[in-house]
């Protein structure tokens, strides 16, 4: 299926990417991760997006899952981006930013939450394509803690995209 135009600046995104990263917060001990993120497309002008993420033991292997969360990237014109996440934890996202070549940069527009989910007020996320890598940074402010650095990773392309995830 061929990809909308208009996704043109976001294109390299498609694909499966997998790698590992680092995770740490006031609230919770440094740690290992890996994860596997997917983006995909219908021809619509939006990609699909899938993240799941699981806790990494000292010699890489799966202790436990992490975080997942799910949604959808919106290209707008003069290569403006509209983010809209939601998480099983009962958090729903919707983040703005703009793509600059292979880096995006994105903070939260709005962040609403059910009554059982823990207290988070924003996010800020870079991601930028480093020599076929897709690399990221992901800062919150969340359980009364300052916006700050949360979790980063590494993570390489695994298939390319062959169908809507």
């Amino acid at each position: 299926m061929d990809v909308h135009p208009d996704l043109e600046p976001i294109a390299f995104l498609l694909g499966r990417w997998e790698g590992a990263g680092v995770i740490g917060y006031p609230s919770i001990e440094s740690a290992n991760f890996g994860q596997e993120i997917l983006f995909g497309h219908n021809g619509k002008p939006f990609l699909t997006y899938e993240s799941r993420s699981w806790l990494l033991d000292a010699d890489g292997n799966k202790v436990r899952p992490l975080s997942r969360e799910a949604g959808f990237w919106r290209i707008q014109p003069e290569r403006q981006l509209e983010v809209c996440l939601a998480h099983p934890t009962g958090i729903v996202e919707i983040y703005v930013g703009e793509v600059v070549f292979h880096k995006i940069e994105l903070q939260t527009d709005v962040v609403a939450r059910t009554a059982s989910a823990k207290e988070y007020s924003a996010g800020r996320r870079i991601y930028g394509l480093v020599n076929g890598s897709l690399m990221y940074a992901y800062d919150m402010a969340a359980v009364g803690q300052p916006l700050q650095s949360h979790a980063s990773a590494e993570l390489k392309k695994a298939a390319e995209f062959t169908g809507e995830p």
